[in-house]
């Protein structure tokens, strides 16, 4: 695969017409530029081979050494590019600091030791508002480095602040590492199949890297511990534990010291875990609410965060769905889909995909079908570049659509691609004495022994007013477990359910939500 075409490909239509004309600036040239009909060619369609490429921007006299020379030049052309627009987009605290320290670097260089001492003091301050360790260790170095020059801190004062900052500094990268260690071990543990110890992992690695006391003196730290322990929990599926161990931190923390204006990141990440956690655990009104607190915080903020808009927004639209107010979640994604600019590639497909799940829910199904087509990718990008499970729910959403449509044939084909590619990957194996057997679909079992029930149906219409098909729906292990089970897949149960009940499917899935 092509990387630079890849992410050419990634770039929205608007990104792609400004890096032609910031090429075209660049180069002071309209017309004629090389790179710029590379960057053509590898934004169609269709993918060339390098020998194509080749033979099309040098017809008769192949050049490999300049193809491959243009290549560079136009990476470096859209690594320019990238890099100015984020400095445009990008007005956090942290981009400020850096913009902030190479302007102080350049006046000490140019001999004006007064501005940049009044620079370095306003990023200090900026820096320790929006507890930015790192960038702080920078600015507290270079205030150490020109402690000799007029207008300076007393050294003593500076020594005794950088080393204060290198102990939060240092917690916070220990945090950064006890988190990324933790998502590794559980990620090993839950492939070989073993059961997860999840809370002795958690408590090894906060003893480990001396974490246990950090994070009641930190937004930033607070909001890693719950990160760490969400890991932890939801290996268990263990939603209602984890809100409610949350809830208890994030009060303790608005109480004590509150969040200020130059925490509202933190703030929002930890108000957007709660009202997940509490939706998944069938909380809906709870996690409304948080959700519209997060949303105030985000409307006070401005366009600083406004990357975690659509997030907040798809769950407030799958918590309106078991409130029974899904006309208004179908509004709310149609909007969110039209907004100018357009959301990124990565939550249009998420929106599409929850879209569809309301359409359906709604009837419509023609609707919930168009929407799925409009994903536009295929199994293998979207298990790529989404994990199997997205797929999986992709998948059984559009063989369900298929049935409400007439079209049992398609439908069957489809539970036959996807149980084909459960048995692949997930052969099974006997038990040895090093590990337990593993059965046929590993842990995506249900799911299998859900499409048997699918299948059975398709085959037979007149199978769901058999008692014995009823007991087999029932029976189905994980779709029916409580408050554990992912509400999506609640969602696939419940249309089988109201296929043996006789009822109406959003009936069904709103009332075994509230069981």
């Amino acid at each position: 695969m092509d990387d630079l075409r890849l992410t050419l490909q990634t770039l929205s239509p608007d990104d792609r017409r400004d890096l032609a004309q910031f090429i075209q600036w660049q180069r002071r040239k309209a017309t004629g530029r090389q790179d710029l009909r590379l960057l053509a060619l590898l934004l169609q369609a269709r993918e060339w081979s390098s020998a194509e490429l080749i033979d099309k921007l040098y017809p008769g006299e192949p050049n490999p050494a300049a193809y491959y020379a243009l290549r560079k030049r136009l990476l470096r052309h859209l690594t320019d590019f990238l890099l100015l627009r984020q400095r445009q987009l990008d007005d956090t605290a942290a981009t400020s600091l850096r913009g902030q320290l190479s302007l102080a670097r350049y006046l000490f260089e140019a001999g004006v030791p007064r501005l940049a001492w009044n620079l370095l003091r306003k990023a200090e301050k900026l820096a320790l508002d929006n507890e930015q360790y790192e960038p702080l260790n920078a600015v507290y170095n270079l205030q150490i480095q020109y402690a000799h020059l007029p207008h300076a801190e007393p050294l003593d004062e500076l020594l005794v602040r950088r080393n204060r900052n290198k102990k939060a500094a240092d917690e916070e990268e220990r945090a950064s590492i006890a988190d990324s260690l933790l998502r590794q071990r559980l990620r090993q543990a839950r492939v070989h199949g073993r059961a997860v110890p999840a809370d002795e992992i958690l408590q090894s690695i906060l003893k480990e890297y001396d974490l246990q006391e950090a994070f009641a003196r930190s937004p930033s730290l607070l909001a890693r511990l719950l990160s760490i322990t969400r890991s932890a929990m939801l290996v268990r599926g263990d939603y209602a534990a984890f809100a409610q161990f949350g809830e208890r931190c994030y009060r303790l923390m608005e109480r004590r010291h509150g969040f200020a204006p130059a925490q509202r990141g933190h703030q929002l990440r930890l108000l957007y875990m709660l009202a997940h956690a509490l939706y998944r655990a069938r909380r809906f009104a709870e996690s409304v609410a948080y959700l519209e607190q997060g949303q105030a915080v985000l409307a006070a903020a401005g366009q600083r965060f406004a990357e975690l808009g659509p997030r907040f927004g798809f769950l407030l639209a799958a918590n309106y769905a078991f409130l029974q107010r899904n006309t208004e979640s179908i509004g709310m994604l149609e909007q969110a889909l039209q907004r100018k600019p357009p959301l990124l590639p990565s939550d249009q497909l998420t929106a599409r995909l929850q879209l569809a799940f309301h359409y359906f829910a709604e009837g419509s199904f023609a609707k919930a079908n168009q929407t799925l087509i409009s994903l536009d990718r295929t199994d293998h990008w979207l298990e790529h570049n989404l994990g199997l499970e997205w797929l999986i729910n992709h998948n059984i959403g559009e063989l369900l659509i298929q049935l409400e449509l007439g079209n049992p044939d398609q439908a069957l084909a489809r539970v036959r691609a996807v149980e084909r590619r459960l048995h692949e990957q997930f052969p099974g194996s006997p038990a040895t004495a090093e590990a337990p057997a593993a059965p046929l679909g590993g842990r995506y079992q249900p799911v299998l022994r859900y499409l048997e029930c699918v299948r059975a149906l398709i085959e037979e219409p007149a199978v769901v007013r058999q008692p014995e098909f009823a007991q087999r729906v029932a029976a189905i292990p994980a779709f029916v477990s409580s408050e554990r089970e992912d509400l999506q897949v609640l969602s696939f149960y419940a249309w089988l359910k109201a296929r043996v009940l006789g009822r109406p499917y959003y009936e069904t899935l709103v009332w075994l939500a509230a069981k």
